[in-house]
């Protein structure tokens, strides 16, 4: 087993969560980590991206090895909501915060991870591959900050992000494509109490589509949600409008087109049948991608876990990465577990073994 420090390790992840970078806002975090990796010895560039993205940057960076092969590793530098002023708690082996934010293990526990794992090697003069990072803004939310990485920099052919969740050795090598759907339903207004038979009740076109739709759990590679209604002025007015957000995500690019269709068409049917006018925008939010159990890069990941004595498991998710991305891109890209929990809610933790093991994992990985 390595020698990974483990007190430097901790110390930098509880740094690295009390410095505030809620989606659109990593800036300050951005210019740390660039400072850090230059520290270390990376080529550091910062990656600009449009003002609306982020008020931070992309971070690419690189480090020459010696050894042949090159992989690039990935982070993103975001969190969600409620994460500002983070305050984390220790106990029993146990990072969590104190209760009222998120921790943000989610992502920063794999930038420490990846940080720590290149410090060791580089005390102990250890031969590695070419170590390439990509560390994204703005991923919560719509994987924003891979959708506009600078690809031109990247040499390397594979990738691993960490950004899952679950045992250490578990392996993202499935993941869903999402559409998403912006709907716009225009009735008539109308008087509640005097002629509610002259309105058009927008509530009611939606209502009834959505009676007829296929939502939830559509099989075991498909699922579907409404997530956003608004719309309203009064209870004396019959409602004229009502604007809703949906999405849909499959493993199979065939169910997902069929379900989106449905559920577009769903939602046609009932304006039609009500005489109401209806707008629909459909946008693709990421592409799924496959890659096999038996794969070269999967097994030599596999490999790495077995050195350490851990277990690795392959396995699909049901939701989206910037490995989404890196693949549609064209670089062979897998998502690992860094033993994240409960992400996205204020009861979010990690155990300091998790984050020791993902560490022993990369620094077996990069020097083999």
């Amino acid at each position: 087993m390595t020698t990974i420090n483990q007190d430097r390790l901790i110390q930098h992840f509880i740094d690295l969560v009390k410095i505030n970078s809620e989606s659109r806002n990593e800036k300050a975090i951005a210019e740390c980590l660039a400072e850090q990796l230059g520290q270390i010895g990376f080529q550091v560039a910062k990656l600009p991206v449009p003002a609306d993205i982020s008020n931070g940057f992309n971070i690419y960076a690189k480090l020459p090895g010696q050894l042949d092969g090159s992989v690039l590793l990935s982070c993103h530098m975001d969190t969600v909501t409620p994460g500002n002023d983070i305050e984390p708690v220790i106990n029993d082996g146990v990072i969590s915060s104190k209760g009222d934010t998120i921790l943000g293990g989610d992502d920063k526990s794999g930038i420490a991870a990846i940080m720590e794992a290149v410090r060791c090697i580089l005390a102990q003069k250890l031969p590695h591959k070419t170590i390439e990072l990509a560390f994204t803004v703005y991923e919560e939310g719509g994987l924003h900050g891979s959708k506009n990485f600078d690809m031109s920099y990247v040499e390397s052919q594979q990738a691993i992000v960490l950004d899952s969740g679950g045992d250490i050795g578990t392996i993202i090598t499935v993941a869903p494509g999402q559409q998403n759907l912006k709907i716009s339903i225009k009735g008539k207004p109308a008087h509640a109490g005097l002629a509610p038979e002259d309105g058009i009740n927008a509530l009611t076109v939606a209502a009834e589509a959505i009676n007829q739709m296929k939502l939830s759990r559509i099989d075991s590679e498909t699922t579907a949600n409404i997530g956003v209604v608004k719309g309203g002025q009064a209870t004396n007015i019959v409602m004229p409008e009502l604007y809703l957000e949906a999405e849909a995500r499959s493993l199979d690019d065939n169910k997902l087109a069929d379900q989106v269709d449905h559920m577009v068409n769903t939602f046609k049917d009932a304006a039609e049948k009500h005489r109401a006018e209806i707008n629909i925008e459909s946008t693709r939010a990421y592409n799924a991608y496959c890659i096999e159990d038996n794969d070269t890069f999967v097994e030599t990941v596999k490999a790495a876990f077995i050195a350490n004595n851990v277990e690795p498991k392959t396995q699909s998710t049901g939701g989206g990465s910037d490995a989404n991305i890196f693949n549609e891109k064209g670089i062979k890209t897998i998502n690992l577990s860094t033993g994240m929990a409960k992400v996205h809610t204020t009861d979010e933790y990690i155990k300091i073994e998790d984050m020791v093991g993902i560490t022993e994992f990369l620094y077996t990985y990069l020097t083999r």
